[in-house]
This record gives structure tokens, sequence and C-alpha cells, in this order.
């Protein structure tokens, strides 16, 4: 009996990997952790719950974005990409090229540490700091923000080449003939690291040269380049995101996927022809936009959608085998023989849920004919946050349930309180979402905090805006108990050579005997989320001729 291949793989490191993907790992929790308090503040302010002035609300706006979505999320992804490639990939034994990695933990962390600084030290420049708010009184301020931004692109860069170089290296010495669908993966997405970050530097090293005054001139195509950027980096959390359920599903379960390896490494395959299209939705704004590429654009990021649904069929129908071969019966009977007293089981099981609601609400954003009318509205933080927080963060969150504890040789705070965490954090976040969504057909804009207008606003925007705050409060209250378990388990007593991880039970890696099982019920599922998806398309449309939006402006 093992606990899992993913926490005996880290157990079996060199303390020098240990240290270094602690040190990752670290820095993801107090980037969250941050993030987290940013983001209620900028909450609580649009709700009319603390009373702020301009400049700081908008700086808090900016730390909130840069803050959660660039380093909490690309910390975690370098620290899970690593893990993967390392352990996943037979015979590897160590990271390779290690003193690269520790350069790009280097870079990413005094990244974010100007970043920071040149906000808090300057006026709101947005997340995107575009060049058209650049004036010579916060030129220097530009500069540093643009340059912060580049070492996280070069730290990611630094991170990506090691883990590459770590699955290929057993390859290349000929201890093995293939890779599992694991470390496949793991190389895929380290391979759309590697572009996005050269995209970045491509974009911010001019940028800052302009900004520090060694050129004149900034490339017109920054917008462009950023927009590009931009859904890369969005979309690379989401591929992240269904390569670590397939990979706790087996942990969680002891089951391998049933599909098989080649099927897994196709599915995996296709996210590097499927995310980079996704970025023309953004510039549906553009005046000088064909409308071919407007169309175009709609319908190739659509087909985001399916690796990830892919992914999720494989997860589904494993997960259902699983159940039926422990006893489930019927149509529902499977799912109540999963591990939901895992607290890693209860947060995928509820990111699977956000990510379900949140993909429906981005078909109706992705939409030729109702991108420019909803993207500057508060339609796009109450759609997101089902992606970013309630599907993206509260997946690695249950990664690192597993991780930290396998890393610091510390048992998990309090499982038991962690397994209902994802609830909470749901019902928030079905509060904020569904009200944030109302808000934007409605018209209150994104980036206003004084939604009133002096009084001439709808009174019923004050009332959704309250709505916000509300589902706002159960979503901080949530994610500052992970905040603080994750915290605690680095520092909490060690646990005795052997001892099991509590509350997160061991298996029996191979699992039960499966034998001749089917699992239909878990495709025919997919199968209906997706016709929701399509279903909840046309929805929007028919509420667009029924509500009026009040604002239209500015894009992402």
């Amino acid at each position: 009996m093992t606990q899992n291949l993913l926490v005996d793989g880290l157990k079996k490191l060199p303390n020098t990997d240990k240290n270094l993907l602690k040190a990752f790992i670290v820095m993801a929790v107090l980037t969250l952790a941050l993030g987290v308090f940013y983001g209620a503040a900028n909450a609580f302010m649009r709700a009319g719950f603390i009373e702020l002035e301009a400049e700081m609300a908008y700086q808090i706006l900016t730390l909130h974005g840069v803050t959660i979505f660039f380093y909490w999320l690309y910390f975690v992804q370098a620290a899970l990409v690593l893990i993967l490639a390392v352990v996943y990939t037979e015979s590897a034994g160590a990271i390779a090229w290690r003193p690269l990695a520790r350069l790009g933990f280097i870079a990413m962390t005094i990244g974010f540490i100007l970043n920071e600084f040149s906000v808090l030290n300057g006026v709101a420049i947005l997340y995107n700091a575009p060049p058209e708010v650049v004036t010579e009184d916060n030129r220097a301020q530009a500069a540093y923000f643009y340059v912060g931004y580049l070492l996280l692109g070069v730290g990611q860069f630094l991170v990506a080449v090691p883990a590459i170089y770590t699955a290929l290296k057993p390859k290349l010495e000929g201890k093995i003939e293939t890779w599992s669908a694991v470390s496949f993966a793991a190389v895929a997405w380290a391979g759309l690291l590697i572009v996005s970050s050269m995209a970045a530097i491509n974009i911010f090293l001019p940028a800052a040269g302009w900004a520090f005054g060694t050129s004149q001139t900034i490339s017109m195509g920054y917008v462009m380049g950023w927009n590009l950027l931009f859904h890369n980096v969005h979309y690379l959390p989401l591929m992240a995101t269904a390569l670590v359920w397939y990979a706790l599903v087996e942990v969680m379960v002891g089951v391998k996927s049933i599909f098989g390896r080649r099927f897994s490494k196709i599915i995996f395959a296709s996210y590097l022809v499927f995310v980079p299209p996704t970025s023309l939705y953004h510039m549906f704004l553009e005046p000088d936009l064909s409308e071919v590429v407007r169309v175009l654009g709609s319908l190739l990021s659509l087909f985001i959608s399916v690796p990830t649904v892919l992914v999720f069929m494989v997860i589904v129908a494993t997960l259902e085998v699983y159940g039926r071969a422990h006893g489930g019966k019927g149509i529902f009977g499977w799912i109540r023989m999963l591990p939901w007293d895992n607290p890693a089981m209860s947060a995928v099981g509820m990111a699977v849920v956000n990510l379900a609601i949140g993909g429906g609400l981005s078909f109706v954003l992705i939409m030729e004919g109702l991108a420019p009318l909803l993207s500057d509205t508060f339609f796009i933080p109450g759609y997101f946050h089902f992606l970013t927080v309630g599907t993206v963060t509260l997946t690695f969150i249950a990664a690192l349930l597993y991780i930290i504890p396998a890393l610091s040789g510390r048992d998990l705070w309090n499982p038991s309180l962690l397994n209902k965490i994802p609830y909470l954090l749901t019902f928030g976040l079905l509060i904020f979402g569904a009200s944030g969504v109302a808000a934007g057909y409605v018209g209150v804009p994104r980036r206003v905090f004084d939604i009133s207008y002096g009084g001439d606003a709808p009174a019923d925007w004050s009332t959704i805006m309250t709505c916000v705050g509300i589902g706002a409060i159960f979503m901080t209250a949530a994610l500052a108990v992970y905040v603080y378990a994750l915290t605690a388990t680095f520092f909490g007593p060690r646990r005795s050579p052997g001892e099991e991880l509590p509350g997160l039970p061991a298996v029996s890696w191979g699992g039960v005997a499966l034998g001749r099982r089917t699992a239909w019920f878990g495709p025919l599922s997919v199968m209906v989320l997706v016709a929701g998806m399509y279903a909840f398309t046309v929805l929007g449309f028919n509420l667009m001729d029924g509500l009026a939006i009040n604002v239209i402006a500015g894009g992402h």
C-alpha cells in the first residue's frame, strides 16, 4: 500500500530540489494572500461597504489583477510544471539544469517586487500599462512596471527549459522509450510557457526602453501584442488545470485513465493548436478588424473547449469506472462511491462545477456581436472569477494539499474543515458571479468605482453591486482559510516517518480490479454539459435582445 505516485515521487527528490520547489510555493501562497486582500478591498469598494480615494482605489484594482493573475498563477505553475516533469518521468530522479530554474525564481521574485512597488508608488496604470496612460509624471513608474513583467517572462522561460530537459534527458540517455501522458503534457505545457515568455520579452523589452527614454518611440503594435500575449497566458492555466485534474484523479483513486496513454497525449497536444487563436476575441473592439476575422475569431475561440471537454470526459469516465467497481449502482450511485472525504476531491469536484458555469458564460462573451457590448462592463469580472478562482485556483490548491505535506514532511492542517471550504467558495462565487453578470447586462461599468454617477445611475445598480460584495465576503473567507491552511502546513508539527497524510486517504496504486466495466453516464454527462453551454449562448443572445447595454467602451 503506497500513498500515491505524486507523494512518493516528491519524497524521493533531493533536498536541493525540494528547497527550490518550496521557494516557488511560498511565493505562490504569499501572492495568493495579497491578491485575495486586494480583491476583497476592491469588491467591498464596488459594493459601497468601504470608501477610498479614487487614486488608491485604482491602485488596489491594478494590484489585484497583477498579483493574482500573473504572479499567483505563474509562481504556482512554475512549481507544478517542474513537479510533474520530474515526478512523472521515469528515471528522471531530479530536476535537470536546476541553476536555470533557480535563476527563474529569482527573476520572477524581483519582477513581482518591481510590479508591486511601481504601483504603490505612483498613479494607477492598470495591469496592462497601455502607453496612452504613460506621461512624463509617471514615466519612471511605467518603466519599472514594464521591467517587472519582462522579468516575469524571463523567469518563466528559465523555468520551462529545465522542465522540458528534465523529461527529455532520460529519453536521450536511453533510460526510457516513451513518456507517460503526464510528463508528455508537462512538456507541451512548458513549450507554451516558452512561447508566452518570448512574446512577453518581445513586448515589454521595447516598452521598457521607451519608458526609460533609450528609444523615442514605442511600437504601435503594443496593444495588439498585449492582446495576443494576454489570452495565451489566460488559457495556459486552463491547460494546467486539465493536466492537474488528470494527475490528481490518479492520485485520489489509484486508477489510471481507462482511455490509455496515447489518447491522453493527443488531447494535451491539441492545446498547442487551439490556444493561440483564442486571442482574436480581445480584438473585437478594434475598428479596423474585418468582419471575416471577427466571425472567424468567434468560431476559433469556441474550439478551446474541445481539449478541455475531452480531458473532462476521460476523467469522469475513469471516476465512473472506479465508482462502479466499488459498488456504485444505478445512474448516480457511482458518484457516492468517490473519495469525497478527501479535501482534494471536494476541491476538484467544485472546480468542475465552476468551470461549467464560467465556460457557459464565456461562450456568450466570445460571440462577435456581444463582446463589444460586454467587454467594459462588470460582466467580465462576474464570469471570469468562476474560471480564475473557482476553477484554476481551486484546482491548484487541491494539488498543493498533497504537494506541501510531501515536501515539508508535516501534517495537512485540519483536513475535515478543508473538505467543506470548496462548497463555501462556490456559494460565494454563485452570488458574486450571478450578480456580476446581471450588473454587466444592465450596463454597470467594470472600472468605475462611483457607480452612482452623482445619483444619475439607475437605482438597481447599487442593489446589484451590494450583492456582489456579499458574494465577495464568502469568497474571501474561503480563500483566507486556504491561505492559513497552506501556511500552517508549512510550519506545523512534522510527521513521523511512514505516517500517512491525514484526510488524504492512501490508495493502492492500480486500484481495485476493474474487470469489464462500462462508463456511460460520465461521457453522456459531458455531452449534456456541452449542449448546455451552447444553449446558454443562445440564451445570452436572447437576453441581449431584451436588455440595453448602457456602457460601450474599452476592452480588456
